[in-house]
């Protein structure tokens, strides 16, 4: 039920900001298709979230096993039948999850807007509609991505990431987006 609820009122933020009530301009996305991917998005961070709080549990090394198998085995198994799903940012960990051209400029708003920003639907072509989330760094979070982190923490995620540009963050702050495609 909470999470019908939760549903409702993300597509409704979403159609304010979207124009999705009617059907008269192909540029318009229908209810049914913003609702559907809002549905996608909400189990997939609750699919991940789940896989991290457990990793957590048994300390930080397991929750970056969560992060960087389970989140791209769980986009990989919902990533079908025209679907697209996964996650994104303009600081990024795992160069695999760098934004494609249609979330660049979607990442550049959510980082101006500010926390409490609502989900987007946006027509990324006639046949393919994108959706998007803002992540935000929770305190969980902080033990991989915070200010600071563990040296064995550190050390693991050099190994697995040498590139990495995802530390530094403190709660609340812009995270990236979590993106659903449609179509196409």
């Amino acid at each position: 039920m909470m999470q019908k609820q939760t549903l409702a009122v993300l597509l409704s933020l979403t159609c304010l900001l979207t124009g999705c009530a009617g059907q008269d301009s192909p540029g318009e996305i229908p209810e049914e298709t913003v609702l559907e991917a809002a549905g996608l998005a909400a189990e997939f961070k609750s699919t991940l979230m789940a896989a991290l709080k457990e990793g957590l549990a048994d300390g930080p090394g397991q929750a970056i096993g969560a992060c960087s198998i389970r989140a791209p085995e769980l986009a990989a198994e919902m990533s079908v039948d025209g679907v697209g799903i996964g996650r994104t940012a303009l600081r990024l960990r795992n160069p695999v999850n760098a934004p494609e051209p249609w979330l660049e400029p979607l990442l550049k708003e959510y980082l101006e807007a500010g926390p409490g920003a609502a989900p987007r639907a946006v027509r990324i072509d006639d046949a393919t509609v994108g959706y998007v989330e803002p992540l935000y760094v929770g305190k969980p979070c902080l033990a991989c991505h915070g200010e600071i982190i563990a040296e064995e923490v550190q050390v693991q995620i050099a190994e697995m990431y040498p590139d990495d540009n995802s530390v530094g963050f403190r709660e609340g702050d812009f995270r990236g987006l979590l993106w659903v495609t449609l179509g196409g």
